[in-house]
């Protein structure tokens, strides 16, 4: 995989930094723009791209790696645009249920169900 996914030495660095740093931020990306109600697809991609252009920075930072990588940045993009639906997702799920519980109830940890009477 190394090479394809990541371009570290060591892939518990490419995990560190583009899934745990890079995810838990993303995550608290989506849940912001959720908390915000604000829309998924524009505010969440843009912060997003902007998130990973960051990411790739830690990695040349850190690792030495490359700044402009098209492979690499996509990778860790979509990684972090994961991340951030998941958090987007949760958030809104219990905002719907929550601040409308007359009319919604949660039906996992990322959707929710009109009440049935």
């Amino acid at each position: 995989m190394q090479g394809i996914l990541y371009e570290e030495p060591s892939f518990w660095a490419f995990v560190m930094i583009s899934v745990v740093i890079g995810g838990w931020t993303a995550w608290r990306t989506g849940k912001s723009v959720a908390t915000s109600w604000g829309e998924i697809i524009p505010n969440v991609l843009v912060y997003i791209l902007m998130l990973g252009i960051g990411i790739r920075f830690v990695h040349h930072a850190l690792f030495n790696g490359t700044m402009f990588s098209l492979q690499y940045y996509v990778v860790d993009t979509v990684i972090l645009f994961i991340f951030a639906v998941l958090g987007f997702r949760y958030t809104r799920a219990k905002q719907m249920s929550t601040q409308y519980y007359w009319l919604y109830e949660k039906a996992g940890p990322f959707s929710w169900r009109k009440k049935s009477v």
